[in-house]
């Protein structure tokens, strides 16, 4: 079964039903089924989130579909979901297509890292920013290029092909890396730019971070840019790409939480971190959201609803780290359940 896929008990419904129980006395347990869809980038947390709460709560069932933030959003805007998720938060026109309202709410964050594959390559990789922009728009080709071995003294570089690895959907975690790229380098503002789905210059599409995750697993010179948790969990080595400061950090907890330190969250909640600032913070991280209506038509489902969410930015905090997440600083729980009171 796919790593991020929610257990085949928490069906996909969407009204509010009954089950019966009680050895056949007739009686009946109202039931609340919420339906969502969007990113995959926090697909595996969401997924530990929902079980977790269903467990406690025999009479709710949850469906997340991980199919990318793209998708999420345009379910969520066909009201088709109870609830979308993107890593590319919403935007003004987006939100104006949605007659509900939306309420967008910050639930954790995470890094997005250059996952490689070098089998002889003994040393972990560094990227410079030139570096690694000049890959992904196709000016560096060969993996010994000047540009990949200036930053990496006395390590042998194999002499063959780059295989650039991008997502072949419309991705929040695209929005995210090519937004970076934008902010770091002008060729690529002025020619892909910033989007969940770019024109990519080079490389080869796959579907969804487990795709671009065993392509990069199946093709020796490979590179691409996957969610860090995932890369973690599954063995994947991961670049060590240079700061704004020209520090080459390491992804993790630590240099995430530096990134997002001197971030302030705006009255929207909606806030990206395209280049941020700091010698120890590592150069791509994100906030990713759920996407709430603010009036719904289903009161008791929506009551539920915030009642898981609640959980998530409570108790559901304490997992994120093991998982390869952040967990949300104080000041962003305590604005994201204000927040949830606009939702009725």
């Amino acid at each position: 079964m796919p790593r991020f896929a929610v257990a085949g008990s928490l069906v996909a419904l969407l009204s509010v039903g009954f089950i019966s129980c009680g050895g056949g006395s007739g009686s009946a347990t109202e039931v609340v089924d919420l339906h969502g869809a969007g990113a995959t980038f926090p697909g595996a947390l969401y997924d530990k989130w929902f079980k977790a709460y269903v467990a406690a709560h025999p009479t709710v069932r949850i469906d997340y579909q991980p199919v990318g933030s793209g998708a999420g959003v345009t379910q969520f805007t066909n009201k088709t979901v109870d609830f979308g998720a993107s890593d590319a938060a919403m935007t003004d026109d987006e939100i104006a297509k949605v007659d509900r309202g939306v309420q967008l709410l910050p639930m954790t964050a995470g890094s997005v890292v250059l996952a490689y594959n070098l089998p002889d390559l003994k040393s972990p990789l560094r990227l410079s920013r030139a570096a690694y922009s000049g890959i992904f728009l196709g000016k560096i080709a060969k993996w010994n290029d000047p540009a990949i071995a200036a930053a990496n003294p006395g390590v042998t570089l194999p002499a063959s092909n780059i295989t650039v690895v991008h997502r072949a959907d419309s991705s929040g975690t695209t929005f995210v890396f090519t937004q970076h790229l934008s902010a770091i380098s002008p060729a690529w503002q002025a020619g892909p730019g910033t989007s969940k789905a770019p024109n990519w210059p080079t490389g080869i599409g796959a579907k969804g971070t487990e795709g671009v995750t065993a392509q990069i697993k199946q093709t020796p010179g490979a590179i691409g840019y996957v969610e860090y948790g995932y890369a973690q969990q599954t063995g994947q080595p991961m670049a060590q790409l240079e700061n704004k400061s020209g520090a080459y950090v390491t992804a993790s907890t630590a240099s995430s939480q530096a990134a997002l330190a001197g971030a302030v969250l705006p009255d929207n909640l909606r806030l990206f971190l395209p280049d941020p600032d700091g010698a120890a913070s590592y150069p791509i991280v994100t906030y990713t959201w759920l996407l709430l209506y603010r009036q719904s038509d289903k009161p008791a489902a929506t009551e539920v609803l915030k009642d898981v969410i609640r959980y998530c930015l409570g108790d559901g905090q304490s997992v994120s780290e093991s998982m390869g997440y952040i967990p949300l600083p104080p000041n962003v729980v305590a604005a994201d359940l204000k927040a949830l009171d606009n939702v009725k």
